[in-house]
């Protein structure tokens, strides 16, 4: 009896510890995570303005918000931008880690991996600019060197048909070092010598790649999705050194929209509700992709 109670003294002090350690990081989660979700949520239903007391208006923020034309162009675009942004850069960057996992396992293949991570770790303001440089009407590298193939000149942040795909080219430039370096890992992962039995089998590259590396990276795949179109869903600094929503509304996001109604309007009340409106689509689409992705039973 005596040991019995020394090990359940044992094991609470290593129960208390552990949770000692863990409390200044659960402070902080709580302080700057968990507790303005539920602040957001109360203010969703509040007319507020910064500079008077909260007044409870129930569900007008969200009769306005459904009405509010500046939100529909605003789901409607960030639908279409992560549309072409997650696959897009999906797809590039499982590719290229491929190519570099097959045939670059070198210096080489190092350096390439470390120059495409440059955009990754670059402010979203730089990149912005960068690509408003490049794709400027007149004197842009873009427009001269489609200038050579006989192409005429593009105004691609000018015009409401080119200036969503510009901001999502931005995007994934920006972004595919990062996923690259994730797939990357994923392959470096995969036993080699499945590889080697698929040789022997004779199976080709496009082969291994499709039926070996492909399924094998369903999790590392998936996790990719994910963050990429949460990623997309909060889009927000280089929509707004690009574009600033236009021109019209045809590059207006959901954060923009937050964005301005809380900073520009100073509708708190108003932006929470549309805030509580990108987290629910979010987590619908996230759920969505669990599904998609599950395993198989």
């Amino acid at each position: 009896m005596k040991s019995m109670t020394l090990d359940l003294n044992s094991r609470t002090k290593d129960i208390v510890a552990g949770y000692i350690y863990i409390l200044p990081s659960l402070i902080l989660i709580m302080t700057f995570s968990v507790i303005p979700i539920f602040m957001v949520v109360y203010l969703s239903f509040t007319k507020y303005n910064v500079m008077q007391p909260a007044v409870f208006v129930e569900f007008d923020n969200y009769i306005r918000m459904f009405s509010d034309r500046f939100v529909r162009a605003g789901i409607a675009n960030t639908l279409i931008y992560t549309a072409i942004v997650v696959p897009t850069q999906t797809i590039l960057s499982m590719v290229i880690a491929e190519v570099i996992a097959s045939r670059f396992r070198n210096r080489f293949g190092s350096f390439v991996k470390s120059v495409m991570f440059i955009p990754v770790i670059s402010s979203a303001v730089l990149v912005g600019s960068l690509w408003l440089f490049l794709l400027a009407t007149d004197n842009g590298a873009v427009n001269q060197i489609l200038g050579l193939f006989g192409i005429h000149k593009i105004n691609w942040i000018g015009t409401t048909k080119t200036a969503l795909l510009s901001v999502c080219i931005a995007s994934i430039w920006k972004n595919v070092g990062y996923f690259l370096v994730i797939f990357y890992a994923g392959i470096m992962d995969i036993s080699s010598s499945i590889y080697q039995a698929a040789r022997v089998d004779g199976a080709s590259t496009t082969q291994q790649f499709f039926l070996i590396t492909v399924p094998l990276l369903k999790p590392v795949t998936l996790l990719v999705i994910v963050l990429g179109t949460i990623w997309s869903f909060q889009v927000f600094d280089i929509v707004y050194v690009m574009t600033n929503g236009g021109p019209g509304k045809s590059t207006v996001t959901l954060v923009l929209t937050i964005y301005n109604a809380a900073f520009k309007e100073f509708s708190m009340g108003y932006a929470s509700a549309v805030s509580v409106l990108l987290f629910v689509i979010v987590m619908l689409i996230y759920l969505l992709q669990r599904m998609f992705f599950r395993e198989d039973a």
